[in-house]
């Protein structure tokens, strides 16, 4: 930990007890549980989305729609059938043309979260998407994750933003990048921010109104109010890898739709991903699990970690006589 950041919350077993994840009542239907809309995708990465999309149900959501090119549509239909799955046209970059708002912009009304990044690959394509939904966003008040290339929406501004003046969002948003992209972001040296993530995370967090997740192998998550938290992810590098962090955007959205606050949000996801990689590299050893078999530790963890569930209440409830 930085010597000026004494306050550091240390994300562990006993501090997610103490700050329980909202939970669905006993007698709820799919929509008590949160819709949570995915945009992201393309020609050679849909699989990008197919892995976010499965952690965000397996964190609980209880509706998903997912958004990606026409061209790779049916393949993700076909390996999401929980979801409904929308085809955008595309740019031949592989981004989705400014159209693609007319078909998103009347879904902000009826989704709790959207998470916006996984596998998209024009970054200019998609920061005027980013830039033209935020409106609508803000107006339902929907939790927006923005990972990957949607996290370029800070440097590629619409024509008319005022000159000199930097970006920050209205509302707060979660962001989600390695040290590798808030190098990009910020301009920072990657080593630098390796070494000692905490004052960079800080200053990101207040000059974008932004819960800033950091990943590394101490992931620090730190508000826009200042407070900071961390999480310690060294032991386990099987986590280094491709879709992980696809994965993780996936649980924070899938947490954010069933209603917990951005910060909660990124400090569960960032613990169950990393609880995730645990369980597995117990089971399996600590190198070549995949990311796509993250998700499917997260429903045990959930329960072991987050108090009592829906199911738990309802047994409670029957033995108590309540109707």
């Amino acid at each position: 930990m930085d010597a000026n950041h004494r306050h550091t919350f240390d994300i562990d077993d006993a501090f997610l007890r103490a700050w329980p994840l909202p939970q669905p009542h006993a007698g709820g239907d799919k929509e008590i549980r949160g819709h949570v809309l995915i945009l992201g995708g393309s020609r050679e990465m849909p699989g990008a989305i197919i892995l976010s999309a499965t952690a965000a149900m397996r964190a609980g959501a209880g509706k998903l729609t997912i958004a990606t090119g026409a061209s790779v549509a049916q393949l993700v239909a076909m390996a999401m059938p929980e979801a409904r799955v929308i085809g955008l046209e595309e740019h031949e970059t592989d981004g989705f043309k400014l159209d693609a708002l007319s078909t998103l912009d009347p879904l902000t009304d009826r989704v709790d979260a959207m998470l916006v990044g996984p596998g998209m690959r024009d970054e200019a394509s998609t920061a005027r998407l980013v830039h033209a939904l935020l409106p609508s966003l803000d107006a339902a008040e929907v939790n927006l994750v923005l990972d990957a290339c949607g996290m370029d929406a800070l440097l590629r501004l619409p024509p008319d933003w005022p000159e000199g003046k930097p970006m920050r969002f209205a509302r707060p948003v979660i962001m989600t990048p390695h040290c590798g992209e808030m190098a990009h972001l910020t301009g920072r040296d990657k080593d630098t921010l390796v070494d000692a993530p905490d004052a960079p995370a800080q200053t990101a967090a207040q000059e974008w109104n932004a819960v800033v997740a950091l990943k590394g192998r101490r992931t620090v998550i730190a508000a826009p109010d200042g407070t900071l938290w961390q999480h310690d992810c060294a032991g386990n590098v099987g986590l280094a890898a491709s879709g992980s962090g696809d994965v993780l955007a996936g649980i924070i959205a899938g947490l954010a739709a069933r209603g917990a606050p951005p910060a909660q949000a990124a400090c569960w996801g960032v613990a169950l991903h990393a609880r995730a990689g645990d369980r597995l590299a117990a089971r399996m050893g600590t190198l070549g699990y995949l990311a796509r078999e993250l998700p499917g530790e997260i429903p045990a963890l959930l329960e072991q970690l987050g108090g009592k569930n829906a199911v738990e209440e309802q047994a409670i409830r029957r033995e108590s006589g309540e109707q």
